[in-house]
């Protein structure tokens, strides 16, 4: 089987899959709906107004190299939503190789970004093709407020910080625990460092008198792309949500990990975790709703003798992500990426054309940016 349509969506069932879906119609982007159980796609499908406007098709597939090759073949990109994707993800970035397929997916894990890089980015860039995971509000929209920075020219350290109201995802909730397994790190002086587990900050909200507590949230996909970039030596990322009580949750649920479950064989830990994330949320939430689902993206970047503040208020991130991952497609079956190999959405698409895609949408304001140089 091999497909006319250019764009597979895998993992269509999820939150964030029906969005990038909702989005690929408002784009006029045919695309396969693909996953393990058909019936769940046909319904999640079902509840996007507007669905029958758009060329596309609902197919069930095994979670294998073999079968992902055949129903990617003919098809230009791939948009994976399947995670954790430190465990799921190598069989689709393989058979998304072997089809000829650019790759995207949503990703909030470190390692994974790491170990994508390591395995499969020369072999896509010799294909001129795109490995992009991370395409997403959590890090797309901080890297461009980033890049809105760096535009500066001098400053070579990066303070990210990322925060919203709502609650992740049961996919999201999967990948917080799946990264406590992991070593998160960040940049100092273009090197890799890694972060204590225990971390945690107050932080200053831009526009709010309130604080809110962060964590480094394993790592982030930040200090990878940055990675290499000569104007940048140091970036140090910190995340959470509004809620003091789920982030307390969270530093609690990181101190357990330490203690009780960092001990025990790697399988033990994977059946440990997987038990708690699945008590903790299994259920699909609540549709965003932009009055209360707001975002937050600050940085400081600064130099030696300079320094840029960007703050980028948004709404409803998971919407955000959707439309992100879409227009990635959109973009890559018209065109070719700015850069092939691992690259992030800034650097395959550029952060003022994301930033632009984002306003149009109503999903952010326009960055309020204060240069001191």
């Amino acid at each position: 089987m091999s497909t006319s349509k250019p764009v597979v969506v895998y993992g269509a069932s999820g939150y964030t899959g029906r969005l990038v879906c909702e989005y690929l119609r408002e784009l006029n982007v045919p695309f396969i709906a693909a996953g393990r159980d058909k019936a769940r796609i046909h319904d999640v499908l079902s509840r996007i107004p507007g669905i029958e406007t758009v060329d596309h098709e609902v197919v069930e597939v095994e979670h294998a190299v073999g079968p992902l090759t055949e129903l990617f073949s003919g098809a230009k990109v791939v948009s994976n939503m399947v995670g954790p994707f430190i465990k799921y993800g190598p069989e689709v970035v393989q058979a998304s190789l072997d089809a000829g397929c650019h790759y995207l997916d949503t990703t909030g894990e470190q390692d994974w970004v790491l170990d994508a890089q390591n395995r499969w980015s020369t072999a896509f860039a010799e294909r001129g093709l795109l490995l992009s995971p991370g395409v997403a509000q959590m890090y797309t929209t901080g890297e461009i407020a980033a890049n809105i920075c760096l535009e500066t020219p001098g400053l070579d350290t990066l303070d990210i910080a990322v925060l919203w109201k709502g609650f992740p995802t049961y996919a999201s909730t999967q990948t917080i625990f799946t990264i406590l397994k992991a070593d998160w790190f960040y940049l100092e002086q273009n090197e890799y460092r890694k972060w204590d587990p225990s971390t945690a900050r107050e932080l200053c909200v831009p526009g709010a008198h309130e604080l809110a507590v962060a964590v480094p949230w394993g790592g982030t996909s930040h200090p990878v792309w940055f990675k290499d970039d000569p104007r940048v030596a140091n970036v140090k990322v910190l995340g959470g949500v509004h809620d003091r009580a789920v982030m307390q949750g969270v530093i609690d649920t990181v101190a357990m990990f330490e203690e009780k479950i960092r001990p025990l064989p790697p399988e033990q830990q994977e059946a440990a975790l997987a038990d708690i994330a699945g008590s903790v949320q299994a259920g699909m939430p609540p549709r965003e709703n932009p009055r209360i689902n707001t975002s937050m993206d600050s940085v400081h970047a600064s130099g030696p003798l300079g320094r840029a503040h960007c703050v980028i208020h948004g709404n409803s991130n998971y919407k955000q992500t959707g439309l992100l991952q879409a227009h990635a497609a959109y973009s890559l079956i018209q065109q070719a990426p700015k850069r092939a190999g691992l690259a992030s959405a800034c650097q395959a698409f550029g952060h003022r054309e994301l930033l632009g895609v984002l306003k149009s949408f109503g999903l952010v304001l326009d960055p309020v940016l204060t240069v001191h140089n």
